[in-house]
């Protein structure tokens, strides 16, 4: 990747609002690391690609993406709780991480029910493909691959491929 100018600021005006923003992270344009930016961590090397969004929700949210990870184009990642990726993942476009949902009681407006949260962990070396969404208390073990367009909503073995909505598992790797 060519680094210019315009990245260098980007890299620059991010880290400075951010928790943590390591060596060499690249940020390519219209990304955005929303509300409670000093919540949110990204390792060294790791790549942020055009139209993200990484938004810690809240003062209690935070988010972590380890070294070497690269964030899709398009994606999004949205913290109520706590979401962690591991080293060397690579997230795929049009992704959608979120570990809250709203209440659904008939009694009130859905609007005015509480979220309800449960952290999201990923693992190392870890595949997430095109359009997969995973959901609140899920964890994603090493090494994992997730299928274009799954659903994930509970937890992944390491070395698993699963793919589906909801996803299942479909292979392993050797």
């Amino acid at each position: 990747m060519k680094v210019t100018l315009r990245h260098r600021l980007r890299y620059l005006l991010n880290k400075a609002k951010m928790k943590h923003c390591g060596k060499g992270v690249y940020f390519e344009s219209n990304t955005k690391i929303m509300r409670y930016p000093g919540n949110i961590s990204i390792d060294d090397l790791a790549v942020v690609k055009e139209g993200s969004r990484i938004c810690a929700c809240n003062a209690d949210a935070t988010i972590s993406i380890g070294k070497n990870t690269t964030v899709g184009y398009h994606s999004f990642i949205f913290s109520s709780n706590s979401i962690s990726i591991g080293n060397d993942c690579l997230i795929a476009p049009f992704t959608y991480f979120v570990d809250s949902d709203h209440g659904i009681d008939k009694s009130a407006n859905i609007n005015q029910q509480p979220n309800t949260t449960s952290p999201i962990f990923i693992g190392n070396d870890v595949w997430v493909g095109t359009g997969a969404k995973i959901l609140k208390g899920t964890t994603i073990g090493d090494g994992a691959v997730i299928a274009a367009g799954s659903l994930v909503k509970n937890d992944v073995e390491p070395y698993t491929i699963v793919g589906g909505t909801p996803a299942v598992k479909i292979g392993e790797r050797t």
